[in-house]
This record gives structure tokens, sequence and C-alpha cells, in this order.
């Protein structure tokens, strides 16, 4: 290493690479000295170079180290900047793609020296999405990367990729815009009432020019991606494929110069964290609708609906509704009901036998009969931090909830049979809550009764005659709404009247309806919200997956997928990683510790996801809706 002793004086000699267009000689070299701070070096170099601009947004990035010099006030000492370091001089801000959910790119201008987590709030305003903390980037992993190569080399000719260019958008400063690169259908569009343009992404995704669709953008709907598109994209086959997606996740405490990214590189932005800040539908729809003026908003009965609306919002923000707070806090409802209790046994037999089921708090306790009900039960199932998992029917009138209830070695099996749609209903919504350690007295259990009733009475309805004697008479291409599994488990024909017959079950609907109903359908899978990694937990001499979901982690079985044992957040006294072996170790409540080490990924990752996810837990509903970033850095930030 050469030192600054070594040039007889305290000057020596630094080399530093100008990353512009118009610079001829790309290696400067500058005489220096260790105590000249970082902002007088940025000074003397613009000097020496002599290009008159704004050079607000360069900042020197160390090659060897790979990081920024952002802290103008250090001196190269404190850097601990010598001769034989490799400066850049480079803009902060470069060009990036990014694929969206609904495969379309764009290409915007995005810092490469901010932290991951600032620079996506800054392209969720440029896109106008809200909740930015939900979202992150996500690099596609060699493994995803070789299967499609594999594909393209079969295919005829790629799919052209329709590009929106945002490099001069008001949020991201820098080069003009690429004509060549917009969109055929974008035309320039501006409010009637403001007289300012429409956002680019409205125009652009939205299925028409109108300007009545700006305000209620996210309740149209999008045309489907196509076949060819469809095939490029990654298909996750197994547990083992689904841990590779999820291996991609960016570090959002570091930068994406940092983390190897590179100018004009493709990164996916999607949802990383299923806990959705959602307020009450009912308002958003109402405000949809006053400020698309699709209602007349001077109406007395509309003006006082919003208002009941906003009050209804406030009262549910803070805890419930006026009327029965008291009611929720002094009276615990109970549910009592002959069930069938189905055991599985050895060489696939089943135990059915009819019980007297009583639910109270989280605990499901059941008897011979309701004579002997008020004595000791055969036995009591503490339902808290279990897996419940719906087993239904409707056709053929098997209404069954499986639960899967966590032992000291692994997961007990119980199965329970209700007789109708109601009794389920009921039955399913108490056992949901009581898993999360909430009773029926909750406010959310009617609603959870109703979610439920709702989705069955969509199973229920049937098609049309006509449309079910003439599916082929309709322009449907199926492979573009189901996944590939049912693309050859049916033919083509039968889908289309599969198809045909859930859209006959949501016809009725309005749109918005129709799309929370599709949420809360998703939300009330099975594997809702949960991302896989594989992983040696301690004293286990085989991997297995672990499942990480917004409230809970999940040790799976790799070769089978059925989950071994569940560890919910509530019940989560502390965790820390051992960044020399790269291990994770939690505490839970009663006593229980595990700890894994993460083979698919980096450990960072899962640590990002728990503390992430806790982070969410503690957004308030105020009406700033702030975020304290210096929190989340410090519940996913590590100490590597």
């Amino acid at each position: 290493m050469v030192s600054s002793t070594e040039y007889g004086s305290h000057t020596w000699e630094l080399s530093l690479t100008v990353d512009h267009q118009l610079e001829d000689e790309k290696e400067q070299k500058l005489q220096v000295t260790g105590d000249l701070h970082v902002g007088g070096l940025m000074l003397k170099l613009v000097e020496k170079i002599k290009i008159v601009q704004d050079w607000s947004d360069y900042a020197f990035w160390w090659e060897q180290k790979k990081c920024w010099l952002l802290k103008t006030h250090w001196t190269l000492d404190k850097y601990g900047v010598q001769a034989d370091a490799k400066l850049i001089f480079t803009a902060q801000h470069k060009m990036l793609r990014l694929r969206l959910p609904n495969m379309k790119t764009v290409r915007l201008k995005v810092s490469f020296s901010s932290m991951v987590f600032r620079a996506v709030s800054d392209i969720c305003k440029m896109l106008n999405i809200r909740r930015s903390e939900e979202l992150s980037l996500l690099k596609q992993s060699e493994g995803t990367l070789k299967k499609k190569k594999k594909k393209d080399k079969n295919s005829k000719e790629p799919a052209t990729e329709d590009i929106l260019n945002l490099s001069n958008s008001p949020v991201s400063s820098g080069l003009p815009a690429n004509a060549g690169l917009y969109s055929k259908t974008m035309t320039p569009v501006y409010d009637p009432v403001s007289g300012s343009p429409a956002s680019s992404t409205i125009t652009w995704f939205s299925d028409g020019s109108s300007t009545e669709q700006n305000s209620n953008i996210l309740a149209l709907s999008h045309s489907t991606c196509s076949p060819e598109m469809l095939a490029e994209m990654y298909q996750p086959r197994t547990l083992a494929d689904k841990a590779k997606l999820s291996a991609g996740w960016l570090d959002s405490s570091r930068s994406l110069m940092e983390q190897g990214v590179v100018e004009e590189e493709l990164l996916l932005l999607r949802f990383k964290y299923y806990s959705f800040f959602d307020l009450n539908p009912k308002y958003h729809v109402s405000k949809l609708s006053l400020s698309s003026e699709t209602q007349d908003s001077t109406c007395e009965s509309e003006v006082d609906e919003v208002e009941a609306a906003l009050s209804n919002l406030e009262v549910t923000l803070e805890g419930g509704n006026k009327s029965n707070i008291l009611e929720d806090i002094t009276d615990i409802p109970k549910l009592a009901d002959n069930l069938k209790l189905v055991r599985p046994k050895k060489l696939a037999l089943k135990a059915i036998k009819t019980y007297w089921f009583v639910f109270r708090d989280t605990s499901i306790s059941y008897f011979k009969n309701k004579e002997s009900a008020q004595g000791e039960p055969v036995e009591k199932l503490n339902l808290k931090g279990c897996e419940v998992v719906p087993d239904v029917n409707v056709a053929a009138k098997k209404f069954g909830i499986k639960l899967l209830i966590p032992v000291a070695d692994g997961m007990n099996e119980v199965y329970l049979r209700c007789d109708n749609e109601d009794q389920y209903a009921r039955w399913m919504a108490a056992c949901v809550l009581a898993s999360k350690g909430k009773t029926m007295a909750d406010s959310s259990y009617q609603l959870e009764v109703q979610k439920i009733l709702s989705f069955l009475q969509m199973k229920n309805w049937t098609m049309s005659s006509q449309a079910a004697s003439e599916p082929e008479n309709v322009d449907m291409k199926p492979e573009c709404f189901v996944s590939p599994r049912y693309i050859k488990k049916f033919k083509s024909k039968q889908l289309t009247a599969r198809i045909l017959e859930a859209h006959q079950n949501v016809s009725q609907m309005s749109l918005v309806e129709a799309k929370l109903r599709f949420i809360q359908a998703w939300q009330s899978l099975p594997e809702f919200g949960l991302s896989y990694y594989i992983v040696r937990f301690k004293g286990s001499k085989k991997d297995d997956v672990l499942g990480v979901s917004y409230n809970r982690l999940m040790r799976i079985d790799m070769a089978t997928g059925d989950p071994i044992t569940t560890w919910r957040y509530s019940n989560m006294k502390q965790w820390n990683v051992n960044w020399e072996i790269r291990q994770v170790a939690i505490e839970f409540d009663q006593n229980v510790s595990i700890a894994f080490t993460c083979l698919s990924a980096d450990c960072k990752i899962i640590h990002e996801y728990i503390g992430g996810y806790i982070f969410l837990s503690t957004r308030s509903k105020d009406h700033n809706e702030t975020l304290d970033e210096e929190l989340f850095h410090k519940l996913t930030g590590g100490q590597e």
C-alpha cells in the first residue's frame, strides 16, 4: 500500500475516474492531503475538468470497498482513503428498468446511493403507489434466469416488450426521455379542473385515455397477460423453486450500487410484505365515487352518507362500534353445537364421531353429549397459534375445518365437520380469530362470518344454461387465467366452462365489490402471504422449509409440504442473528427456542422479514400516516 510519507511530503497523488459522457480524459490525478474533506476534493476535480454543469447529483464511489463517500464534511483520512483507492466520480441517480406486477416495464431514474427503502419510496411516489413500505425490489436469481433461457431457445421469437420511459418524471429529474421507448398508445391527457397533466402511469395503464378514469384507476380492470408473456415467467413447481424466488430480495438498508445493481438493469417491483394497511373499504369506495363525479357530491343524502362513513371509520380505528364497546368488554360470546370430530388414523382410516362442542375464549372443549357439558370435557383444544385450513366442497355439502394445533413434538391434526353453511361460517370465523389470540368478542368476528358466507355463496351459484352449453362460442384464452397445473389437468373447453361459471358468480356485483371479494378469497387461502426458504434447524440432520408470513413462522416438511410446527410473532420474546456463523435464533413464550441457518438465501433476508413485519404492525392509523424510517432500520438493519 502506498502511503503519504513515500512522497516526501504531506501531499500525495490520488487517481480519480470521471463517469461523464462529455469528459474525454476519464482518469484524473490530483495532489491531495489526508485532511482534505470530500467536498473539497469534489471542488478541485470539477475545477480541473472544466465542464460547466450542475454537479450536485454527483458523488464519489469507492470501488474496492463498495461504498459511497456521501459525507462531504469527512476528510479522506477519516474515510481511510489512501493513494491506492479507486474513486469514481459518478451520478447518484441512474436509469433502471422495473418490471411491475402486471408485467409492464418502466424505465426511470432511481437513486443508486440511497438505501433501497428510500429508493422504493421515491419509486412509489413516481408511480402513484401508496404504502411503499409494503413493497421492495427483487433481483431475479440465477436459477430462475437459467430456466427462462432454456425456454427461450425453443421459442420462435421473443415477445416484444413495451417500456414506458419515465426518465423526465418530476420526481426523477435527468436525461430527456427517449420517444422511441414510449408506448404507442401514450397520449397527453390533462385534468379538466386543475389543468395539470395526468399521471403518465395512469394514462399508460388505464384501458382508455378518458380523464374520468384517472381518479378511480385502482378500480379499473386491465388486460390480462398474453400466453407468450406468461410463458416467459418463471413458474415454480416445488417449495424449493419457490425458495429460489424469495432469495432475490435486496437489502433495504443498503444502496443499489452496494448490492451490485448496474445501470439499466432489470429489477422486479413487488409486494414483499403481506400486511396491508387498508382502511374501511366503504370509505374508499365513497371517496372514489365522489372524486370521480360519478355521484353528485352536493346532494345532502350523499354528504350524510360520507359523514357517516367517516364517523364509522373513526370508531373502527379506535377499536370497535360505539354502541357495543362495553358489551365487547364484559360479554365473551360462546358457541355450542353438535359437530363431528374426525381423527386420521393409520392405514388411511378415519374415526368419525359426533360430540357436543363448546367454543369459549380461544379454546374448544368437547363432551360426549349436551347433558355432560357441565362436567369435565373429553378434551380441551387451545387454538392460539394453530393453523386453520378450510376443507369445503359446497356441491357435495361438505363443510370441514382442519386444525393443526402445535404440540411439543409437532402438530396435532383435528378435523371438525359442520352440518351447514351457517354453522361452518360461525365456527370457522371463531377458529380463525382464536388462532390469532382473539375471541368472538372482537369487533372483526361478524365481519369474518360475513366474509366466509359471501365466499360460500360465490361457490354455490350456478352457471346459466346458455353459458354452460356454449363455452366454445366464447373468445377466451383459459391459460391466461389459471395456473399451469390446471392447464395440464383439464382441456381448454372444460377450463372455459369453469371460468364462465366463476364469472357468473360475480357478474351481479360492482367491479369494486368483485375485486374486494377476490382479495378476501385470496387472503383466506392457507398459503396466503407465505415466503419460503430452505433452512437447517439446529440439531436437525435434514433440510426443512421455513415459511415466513405476516403473523407467524412455519416449519414445513420439504418432501410432503405438510406443516410441522407454527410459531406466532405474538408469542415472540426476542430474536437475534449470529453474523459469524449466519444463524438466526428466536425465543418464544413458554421457554420455546429455535435456531436455524438459511441455505437458499442470506440469513439477512429472513432477519429483515421478521423485523419488517414487526415494524408494519407498529403503524398507527393517524391522519399524517408518517413512517418511522429510523425504527425500520433498527429492526431490520442488523449488526454485520
